[in-house]
Protein backbone atom coordinates (compact mmCIF):
# COMPACT_ATOMS: atom_id res chain seq x y z
CA UNK A 1 0.00 0.00 0.00
CA UNK A 2 1.26 3.64 -1.15
CA UNK A 3 2.25 5.53 1.82
CA UNK A 4 0.50 8.84 0.54
CA UNK A 5 -2.86 6.53 -1.10
CA UNK A 6 -3.35 10.28 -3.38
CA UNK A 7 0.26 11.31 -4.19
CA UNK A 8 0.48 9.01 -7.59
CA UNK A 9 -3.11 9.01 -8.90
CA UNK A 10 -2.49 13.13 -8.35
CA UNK A 11 0.31 13.14 -10.06
CA UNK A 12 -0.81 10.62 -13.12
CA UNK A 13 -3.90 13.19 -13.29
CA UNK A 14 -1.32 16.04 -13.83
CA UNK A 15 0.84 14.80 -16.19
CA UNK A 16 -1.76 13.57 -18.41
CA UNK A 17 -2.59 17.32 -18.84
CA UNK A 18 -0.78 19.28 -21.64
CA UNK A 19 0.79 22.32 -20.03
CA UNK A 20 3.68 23.01 -22.33
CA UNK A 21 4.81 26.67 -22.29
CA UNK A 22 5.75 28.88 -25.37
CA UNK A 23 9.04 29.95 -25.24
CA UNK A 24 7.83 32.10 -28.38
CA UNK A 25 5.36 34.05 -26.78
CA UNK A 26 5.06 37.65 -25.04
CA UNK A 27 1.98 36.79 -23.01
CA UNK A 28 2.36 35.75 -18.86
CA UNK A 29 1.87 33.11 -18.90
CA UNK A 30 2.80 32.13 -21.90
CA UNK A 31 -0.07 29.82 -22.83
CA UNK A 32 -3.73 29.33 -22.16
CA UNK A 33 -3.28 25.94 -21.19
CA UNK A 34 -1.01 26.27 -18.28
CA UNK A 35 -3.92 29.36 -17.38
CA UNK A 36 -6.41 26.67 -17.17
CA UNK A 37 -4.25 24.25 -15.60
CA UNK A 38 -3.36 26.32 -13.05
CA UNK A 39 -6.73 27.46 -12.31
CA UNK A 40 -7.71 23.35 -11.59
CA UNK A 41 -4.64 23.79 -8.88
CA UNK A 42 -6.39 26.76 -7.35
CA UNK A 43 -9.78 25.30 -7.07
CA UNK A 44 -8.26 21.94 -5.67
CA UNK A 45 -6.28 24.15 -3.01
CA UNK A 46 -9.36 25.89 -1.60
CA UNK A 47 -11.08 22.49 -1.42
CA UNK A 48 -8.59 21.04 0.41
CA UNK A 49 -9.35 24.34 2.71
CA UNK A 50 -5.90 26.01 1.81
CA UNK A 51 -6.44 29.89 2.78
CA UNK A 52 -6.07 32.98 0.97
CA UNK A 53 -5.76 31.22 -2.63
CA UNK A 54 -5.13 33.45 -5.74
CA UNK A 55 -3.23 34.23 -8.82
CA UNK A 56 -0.44 36.94 -8.50
CA UNK A 57 -1.65 38.98 -11.34
CA UNK A 58 1.28 39.87 -12.63
CA UNK A 59 3.70 36.41 -12.44
CA UNK A 60 0.31 34.05 -12.94
CA UNK A 61 1.85 32.41 -9.69
CA UNK A 62 -1.06 30.11 -7.67
CA UNK A 63 -0.30 31.63 -4.45
CA UNK A 64 -2.02 29.92 -1.16
CA UNK A 65 -1.14 29.48 2.77
CA UNK A 66 -1.88 26.92 5.37
CA UNK A 67 -2.32 28.30 8.35
CA UNK A 68 0.10 27.85 11.23
CA UNK A 69 -0.81 25.33 14.04
CA UNK A 70 2.30 25.02 16.65
CA UNK A 71 1.42 28.57 18.63
CA UNK A 72 4.34 30.12 18.05
CA UNK A 73 6.71 32.28 15.98
CA UNK A 74 7.98 29.60 13.55
CA UNK A 75 9.35 31.50 10.30
CA UNK A 76 7.25 31.17 7.34
CA UNK A 77 8.43 28.94 4.83
CA UNK A 78 7.29 27.81 0.99
CA UNK A 79 7.33 25.04 -1.19
CA UNK A 80 7.63 26.25 -4.92
CA UNK A 81 7.02 23.84 -7.91
CA UNK A 82 6.38 24.66 -11.76
CA UNK A 83 3.94 22.81 -14.02
CA UNK A 84 5.17 24.18 -17.37
CA UNK A 85 6.89 21.15 -19.22
CA UNK A 86 9.73 22.25 -21.86
CA UNK A 87 10.10 21.94 -25.30
CA UNK A 88 9.11 18.66 -26.32
CA UNK A 89 6.11 16.72 -27.60
CA UNK A 90 3.32 16.62 -24.77
CA UNK A 91 0.08 15.89 -26.29
CA UNK A 92 -1.70 13.06 -24.85
CA UNK A 93 0.69 11.90 -22.51
CA UNK A 94 -0.30 8.25 -21.71
CA UNK A 95 2.15 7.65 -18.69
CA UNK A 96 3.21 3.73 -18.00
CA UNK A 97 2.96 2.04 -14.27
CA UNK A 98 6.14 -0.39 -13.87
CA UNK A 99 5.58 -2.19 -10.59
CA UNK A 100 8.69 -3.97 -8.35
CA UNK A 101 11.15 -3.18 -11.08
CA UNK A 102 13.94 -5.38 -10.85
CA UNK A 103 16.68 -2.98 -11.24
CA UNK A 104 18.46 -5.10 -14.51
CA UNK A 105 15.90 -5.15 -17.17
CA UNK A 106 15.39 -3.06 -20.07
CA UNK A 107 11.79 -1.34 -19.80
CA UNK A 108 9.73 -1.35 -23.19
CA UNK A 109 7.89 2.01 -23.85
CA UNK A 110 6.44 1.91 -26.83
CA UNK A 111 4.20 -1.01 -28.03
CA UNK A 112 6.07 -1.23 -31.78
CA UNK A 113 9.01 -1.46 -29.41
CA UNK A 114 11.05 1.59 -31.21
CA UNK A 115 11.68 3.20 -27.76
CA UNK A 116 13.46 1.49 -25.46
CA UNK A 117 14.88 2.77 -21.47
CA UNK A 118 18.04 0.90 -21.84
CA UNK A 119 20.29 0.17 -19.19
CA UNK A 120 23.41 0.67 -20.97
CA UNK A 121 22.36 3.95 -22.01
CA UNK A 122 20.77 5.00 -18.56
CA UNK A 123 22.50 2.77 -15.64
CA UNK A 124 20.92 4.87 -13.17
CA UNK A 125 17.87 2.34 -13.47
CA UNK A 126 19.88 0.10 -11.39
CA UNK A 127 19.14 2.61 -8.04
CA UNK A 128 15.53 1.54 -8.32
CA UNK A 129 15.24 -2.23 -7.64
CA UNK A 130 11.68 -3.20 -6.01
CA UNK A 131 10.55 0.36 -7.22
CA UNK A 132 7.43 1.34 -8.54
CA UNK A 133 8.53 3.14 -11.74
CA UNK A 134 6.28 5.63 -13.96
CA UNK A 135 7.83 6.46 -17.79
CA UNK A 136 6.49 7.16 -21.22
CA UNK A 137 5.16 5.30 -23.68
CA UNK A 138 8.05 6.72 -25.94
CA UNK A 139 6.01 9.11 -27.80
CA UNK A 140 6.29 12.57 -25.21
CA UNK A 141 8.01 13.41 -22.04
CA UNK A 142 6.54 12.84 -18.74
CA UNK A 143 6.45 16.28 -17.22
CA UNK A 144 7.96 14.58 -13.74
CA UNK A 145 9.23 17.98 -14.30
CA UNK A 146 8.01 19.67 -12.55
CA UNK A 147 4.54 18.24 -12.02
CA UNK A 148 6.08 15.63 -9.15
CA UNK A 149 7.35 18.62 -7.66
CA UNK A 150 3.38 20.00 -7.46
CA UNK A 151 1.90 16.69 -6.29
CA UNK A 152 4.39 16.24 -3.74
CA UNK A 153 3.83 19.93 -2.25
CA UNK A 154 -0.19 19.53 -2.74
CA UNK A 155 0.07 15.67 -1.08
CA UNK A 156 2.10 17.13 1.99
CA UNK A 157 -1.00 20.01 2.24
CA UNK A 158 -3.57 17.38 2.39
CA UNK A 159 -1.34 15.30 4.66
CA UNK A 160 -1.50 18.39 6.98
CA UNK A 161 -5.67 18.75 6.76
CA UNK A 162 -5.85 15.42 7.43
CA UNK A 163 -3.76 15.34 10.12
CA UNK A 164 -4.32 18.42 12.53
CA UNK A 165 -2.46 16.56 15.42
CA UNK A 166 0.84 17.28 13.61
CA UNK A 167 2.18 20.95 14.27
CA UNK A 168 3.81 23.42 11.71
CA UNK A 169 4.24 26.78 11.10
CA UNK A 170 2.92 29.06 8.42
CA UNK A 171 3.01 27.39 4.94
CA UNK A 172 3.23 29.49 1.43
CA UNK A 173 2.62 27.27 -1.41
CA UNK A 174 2.74 28.43 -5.08
CA UNK A 175 2.33 26.90 -8.51
CA UNK A 176 4.45 28.42 -11.08
CA UNK A 177 3.81 29.13 -14.95
CA UNK A 178 7.18 29.01 -17.54
CA UNK A 179 9.94 28.18 -15.48
CA UNK A 180 10.64 26.34 -18.69
CA UNK A 181 10.96 29.20 -20.78
CA UNK A 182 13.58 30.91 -18.12
CA UNK A 183 10.82 33.67 -17.70
CA UNK A 184 8.58 32.38 -14.93
CA UNK A 185 9.79 34.34 -11.52
CA UNK A 186 10.30 36.99 -13.60
CA UNK A 187 7.19 38.97 -12.28
CA UNK A 188 7.09 36.91 -8.88
CA UNK A 189 5.95 38.79 -6.03
CA UNK A 190 7.82 37.94 -3.57
CA UNK A 191 6.18 40.78 -0.95
CA UNK A 192 2.94 39.21 -1.57
CA UNK A 193 4.64 35.53 -1.21
CA UNK A 194 5.77 36.68 2.24
CA UNK A 195 8.34 34.27 3.29
CA UNK A 196 11.55 33.96 5.15
CA UNK A 197 12.95 31.08 2.93
CA UNK A 198 11.28 29.14 0.35
CA UNK A 199 12.29 25.93 -1.43
CA UNK A 200 11.74 24.85 -4.91
CA UNK A 201 10.88 21.40 -5.17
CA UNK A 202 12.29 20.81 -8.51
CA UNK A 203 15.34 18.43 -8.37
CA UNK A 204 16.14 15.50 -9.70
CA UNK A 205 17.17 11.78 -8.00
CA UNK A 206 16.32 11.20 -4.05
CA UNK A 207 18.96 12.81 -2.16
CA UNK A 208 19.11 16.07 -4.64
CA UNK A 209 20.32 19.61 -2.24
CA UNK A 210 21.35 22.25 -4.30
CA UNK A 211 22.02 25.81 -3.69
CA UNK A 212 24.74 26.68 -5.86
CA UNK A 213 23.50 27.52 -9.92
CA UNK A 214 25.10 29.08 -12.93
CA UNK A 215 25.03 32.93 -13.48
CA UNK A 216 23.70 33.11 -17.08
CA UNK A 217 22.78 35.40 -20.11
CA UNK A 218 22.15 35.56 -23.52
CA UNK A 219 23.69 36.97 -26.31
CA UNK A 220 22.54 37.67 -29.68
CA UNK A 221 25.25 38.81 -32.68
CA UNK A 222 23.57 40.64 -35.73
CA UNK A 223 25.89 40.90 -38.42
CA UNK A 224 25.64 43.17 -41.72
CA UNK A 225 26.71 41.58 -45.10
CA UNK A 226 27.25 43.30 -48.02
CA UNK A 227 25.41 41.51 -51.04
CA UNK A 228 26.30 41.09 -54.23
CA UNK A 229 25.92 39.35 -57.26
CA UNK A 230 28.40 36.28 -56.81
CA UNK A 231 29.84 37.22 -60.59
CA UNK A 232 31.35 40.67 -59.37
CA UNK A 233 31.15 39.45 -55.77
CA UNK A 234 35.58 39.90 -55.27
CA UNK A 235 36.87 42.70 -52.99
CA UNK A 236 32.90 43.66 -52.97
CA UNK A 237 30.73 40.92 -51.03
CA UNK A 238 30.99 40.84 -47.21
CA UNK A 239 28.80 37.24 -47.05
CA UNK A 240 27.59 37.60 -43.36
CA UNK A 241 26.50 33.90 -42.99
CA UNK A 242 30.64 33.42 -43.65
CA UNK A 243 31.29 36.23 -40.83
CA UNK A 244 29.05 34.37 -38.97
CA UNK A 245 31.37 31.30 -39.37
CA UNK A 246 34.38 33.37 -38.61
CA UNK A 247 32.71 35.35 -35.68
CA UNK A 248 32.08 31.68 -33.91
CA UNK A 249 35.52 29.87 -34.26
CA UNK A 250 37.20 32.80 -32.59
CA UNK A 251 34.62 31.47 -29.38
CA UNK A 252 37.13 29.18 -27.07
CA UNK A 253 36.93 26.04 -28.72
CA UNK A 254 36.69 23.95 -25.64
CA UNK A 255 34.23 26.24 -23.91
CA UNK A 256 31.22 24.02 -25.18
CA UNK A 257 28.60 22.02 -22.77
CA UNK A 258 29.32 19.21 -24.65
CA UNK A 259 33.08 19.41 -23.53
CA UNK A 260 32.30 20.82 -19.94
CA UNK A 261 30.95 19.58 -16.25
CA UNK A 262 31.37 20.54 -12.78
CA UNK A 263 31.86 23.96 -12.43
CA UNK A 264 33.24 24.49 -15.72
CA UNK A 265 31.37 27.22 -17.61
CA UNK A 266 30.29 27.94 -21.61
CA UNK A 267 29.52 29.08 -24.21
CA UNK A 268 26.84 27.53 -26.27
CA UNK A 269 25.62 28.69 -29.95
CA UNK A 270 22.20 27.54 -29.67
CA UNK A 271 20.51 29.47 -32.88
CA UNK A 272 21.99 30.49 -36.19
CA UNK A 273 20.62 31.83 -39.05
CA UNK A 274 20.10 34.24 -42.08
CA UNK A 275 21.39 35.10 -45.51
CA UNK A 276 24.82 36.65 -46.78
CA UNK A 277 22.80 39.85 -46.45
CA UNK A 278 21.87 39.66 -42.78
CA UNK A 279 23.09 36.82 -39.95
CA UNK A 280 21.90 36.27 -36.82
CA UNK A 281 23.91 33.79 -34.25
CA UNK A 282 22.16 33.55 -30.48
CA UNK A 283 24.23 32.02 -27.71
CA UNK A 284 23.60 31.29 -24.09
CA UNK A 285 26.37 32.07 -21.49
CA UNK A 286 26.91 30.53 -18.15
CA UNK A 287 29.54 30.19 -15.49
CA UNK A 288 29.40 29.83 -11.69
CA UNK A 289 32.43 32.04 -10.76
CA UNK A 290 30.17 35.86 -10.98
CA UNK A 291 34.01 36.91 -11.96
CA UNK A 292 34.50 34.98 -14.88
CA UNK A 293 30.93 35.02 -16.10
CA UNK A 294 31.95 38.81 -16.78
CA UNK A 295 34.88 38.35 -18.63
CA UNK A 296 32.77 35.79 -20.77
CA UNK A 297 30.41 38.31 -21.53
CA UNK A 298 32.87 40.50 -22.48
CA UNK A 299 34.74 38.49 -24.37
CA UNK A 300 31.77 37.97 -27.00
CA UNK A 301 31.74 41.79 -27.44
CA UNK A 302 35.89 41.97 -27.98
CA UNK A 303 35.23 39.36 -30.72
CA UNK A 304 33.06 41.45 -32.46
CA UNK A 305 34.93 44.66 -31.74
CA UNK A 306 37.97 42.60 -33.30
CA UNK A 307 35.97 42.04 -36.60
CA UNK A 308 34.64 45.51 -36.92
CA UNK A 309 38.27 46.91 -36.53
CA UNK A 310 39.59 44.21 -39.66
CA UNK A 311 36.10 45.52 -41.60
CA UNK A 312 36.94 49.31 -41.04
CA UNK A 313 33.33 49.85 -39.93
CA UNK A 314 30.99 48.64 -37.73
CA UNK A 315 29.05 45.37 -39.29
CA UNK A 316 28.68 43.00 -36.00
CA UNK A 317 26.97 44.04 -33.12
CA UNK A 318 26.54 42.68 -29.54
CA UNK A 319 23.73 42.07 -27.47
CA UNK A 320 23.60 40.48 -24.11
CA UNK A 321 20.71 40.34 -21.48
CA UNK A 322 21.23 38.46 -17.78
CA UNK A 323 19.00 36.04 -17.29
CA UNK A 324 19.77 34.94 -13.76
CA UNK A 325 22.23 34.79 -11.56
CA UNK A 326 24.32 32.33 -9.20
CA UNK A 327 22.06 31.58 -5.70
CA UNK A 328 24.99 31.10 -3.63
CA UNK A 329 25.48 34.39 -3.76
CA UNK A 330 22.60 35.06 -1.43
CA UNK A 331 22.77 31.85 0.50
CA UNK A 332 26.17 31.52 1.30
CA UNK A 333 25.28 34.97 3.76
CA UNK A 334 22.44 32.59 5.52
CA UNK A 335 22.29 28.96 5.00
CA UNK A 336 19.16 28.02 7.84
CA UNK A 337 17.34 27.12 5.16
CA UNK A 338 20.32 24.90 3.83
CA UNK A 339 21.04 23.46 7.05
CA UNK A 340 17.52 22.60 7.90
CA UNK A 341 16.83 20.19 4.81
CA UNK A 342 20.40 18.83 4.92
CA UNK A 343 19.47 17.79 8.96
CA UNK A 344 15.82 17.32 7.67
CA UNK A 345 17.18 14.32 5.15
CA UNK A 346 19.83 12.96 7.39
CA UNK A 347 16.49 12.37 9.78
CA UNK A 348 15.22 10.52 6.68
CA UNK A 349 18.21 7.96 6.43
CA UNK A 350 18.27 10.12 3.24
CA UNK A 351 22.05 11.26 1.62
CA UNK A 352 22.16 14.51 1.11
CA UNK A 353 23.75 15.16 -2.72
CA UNK A 354 24.98 18.66 -2.92
CA UNK A 355 26.95 20.34 -5.86
CA UNK A 356 26.89 22.78 -8.00
CA UNK A 357 23.59 23.05 -10.60
CA UNK A 358 24.84 23.11 -14.32
CA UNK A 359 21.99 25.15 -14.89
CA UNK A 360 19.02 27.15 -12.67
CA UNK A 361 16.06 26.68 -10.86
CA UNK A 362 13.17 29.79 -10.01
CA UNK A 363 15.17 30.00 -6.82
CA UNK A 364 18.10 31.56 -8.29
CA UNK A 365 15.81 34.99 -8.93
CA UNK A 366 13.70 34.52 -5.89
CA UNK A 367 16.73 34.30 -3.90
CA UNK A 368 18.02 37.66 -5.22
CA UNK A 369 14.00 39.24 -4.90
CA UNK A 370 14.69 38.35 -0.60
CA UNK A 371 13.72 34.74 -0.08
CA UNK A 372 16.55 32.80 0.13
CA UNK A 373 15.24 29.35 -2.20
CA UNK A 374 17.00 26.23 -2.46
CA UNK A 375 16.10 23.47 -4.58
CA UNK A 376 15.06 20.32 -3.59
CA UNK A 377 14.67 16.83 -5.35
CA UNK A 378 11.10 16.17 -6.88
CA UNK A 379 12.69 12.36 -8.22
CA UNK A 380 12.72 12.62 -11.88
CA UNK A 381 15.51 11.61 -14.34
CA UNK A 382 16.26 11.83 -17.66
CA UNK A 383 13.82 15.29 -17.69
CA UNK A 384 12.44 17.03 -20.95
CA UNK A 385 12.82 13.66 -23.03
CA UNK A 386 11.15 10.64 -23.97
CA UNK A 387 13.33 8.98 -21.93
CA UNK A 388 11.77 10.60 -18.52
CA UNK A 389 10.69 8.35 -15.75
CA UNK A 390 10.13 9.13 -11.88
CA UNK A 391 9.95 6.63 -9.04
CA UNK A 392 6.93 6.65 -7.10
CA UNK A 393 8.83 5.71 -3.90
CA UNK A 394 10.93 8.89 -3.94
CA UNK A 395 7.99 10.46 -4.63
CA UNK A 396 6.92 9.28 -1.40
CA UNK A 397 9.99 10.71 0.35
CA UNK A 398 9.49 13.83 -1.11
CA UNK A 399 6.55 14.55 0.79
CA UNK A 400 8.26 13.25 3.85
CA UNK A 401 10.98 15.47 3.41
CA UNK A 402 8.83 18.32 2.96
CA UNK A 403 6.69 17.51 6.18
CA UNK A 404 10.22 16.90 7.76
CA UNK A 405 11.26 20.64 7.36
CA UNK A 406 8.37 21.75 8.71
CA UNK A 407 8.94 20.06 11.90
CA UNK A 408 12.54 20.88 12.28
CA UNK A 409 11.16 24.53 11.53
CA UNK A 410 9.02 24.58 14.26
CA UNK A 411 10.59 22.88 16.85
CA UNK A 412 13.76 24.96 16.17
CA UNK A 413 11.47 27.92 16.65
CA UNK A 414 9.59 27.20 19.60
Amino acid sequence: MAKYETLLPRFLKYVKVNTRSNPDSKTVPTDPKEVAFLKTLAQELTNLGLQDVHTQAQSGYVVATLPANDGGNTPVFGYIAHIDTADFNAENIDPQIHENYDGESDIQLSKDGKWVLKTSAFPALHNYKGQTLITTDGTTLLGSDDKSGAAEIMTAMEYYINHPEVKHGEIRVGFAPDEETGTGADHFDAKDFNTKYAYTVDGGPLGELEYETFNAAQTTVEIQGNEVHTATAKGVMVNALQVGIDYHNLVPAGDRPELTDGRQGFFHLFKMEGTPDHAKLVYIIRDHDRKVFEQRKQELQNIADKLNADFGEERVTVETHDQYYNMREILEKDMTPVEIAKTAMENLDITPVIYPVRGGTDGSKISFMGIPTPNLFAGGENMHSRYEFVSAQTMEKAVDLILEINKLNSEQSN
